[in-house]
C-alpha cells in the first residue's frame, strides 16, 4: 500500500495509525492536533506538547484543510467523519 499525500504536511500511510491522517515524519494524528485546536490550546503549547515535530505552518494547513470541508469546497462532511476525524457514534 502506498502513502498518500493530502497536503504539503498530512499523509495517510496505511501502515502507521491504522492509516488515519498523520503528519509527515510523524506518528502525529491530525485528529489529536485538531482536538487541541478546538479546546483552545495555544499553537506554540501544541507545537511544545508534540516537542517541536509540528509547525505552525502544518497546524494552520490542518485549521484551513477543515475550513474548506465544513464550507463546502472540498468533500463532504462524511469524509470528516469516516477517515479525517474518526469520530465514533457521528450522526
Amino acid at each position: 500500500m502506498e502513502t498518500t499525500t493530502l497536503r504539503r504536511y498530512i499523509v495517510d500511510e496505511p501502515t502507521i495509525c491504522h492509516g488515519k491522517p498523520t503528519f509527515r515524519g510523524t506518528r502525529i494524528m491530525v485528529a489529536d492536533v485538531l482536538e487541541q485546536v478546538e479546546s483552545g490550546m495555544a499553537w506554540d503549547a501544541i507545537i511544545e506538547k508534540w516537542y517541536g515535530t509540528l509547525t505552525r505552518d502544518a497546524i494552520a494547513e490542518v485549521v484551513r484543510m477543515v475550513w474548506v470541508v465544513l464550507d463546502g469546497i472540498a468533500p463532504p462532511i462524511a469524509y470528516l467523519k469516516f477517515k479525517f476525524l474518526s469520530w465514533e457514534g457521528f450522526n
